[in-house]
C-alpha cells in the first residue's frame, strides 16, 4: 500500500479513534440515533471517486507495547 493512501487514511479517522480512546466504555459515541452501540463508530474517507468505509471498534484489551518497540 502506498505510503501516501495510508496517510490520507488515517487522516480521515484519526478524530474519531483519539475519541473513542478517551471516552467512557457505556456511552454512545456521537449521533444516538443511527448507531447506538457504545465504542463504535462508522467513518468514511474523504475521496469521493474512491470511498472506503470504515468501522472503528474500541478495544478494552491493554495494548502490548514492549514487543513493538524492541529492535
Amino acid at each position: 500500500m502506498k505510503s501516501w493512501l495510508k496517510n490520507m487514511a488515517w487522516k480521515a479517522i484519526y478524530q474519531y479513534v483519539f475519541a473513542l480512546a478517551h471516552s467512557d466504555k457505556d456511552s454512545v459515541f456521537y449521533f444516538k440515533d443511527w448507531i447506538k452501540k457504545p465504542g463504535v463508530a462508522i467513518n468514511s474517507c474523504n475521496d469521493g471517486i474512491r470511498p472506503v468505509i470504515f468501522k472503528l471498534t474500541r478495544l478494552d484489551s491493554k495494548a502490548q507495547t514492549d514487543d513493538f518497540y524492541k529492535e
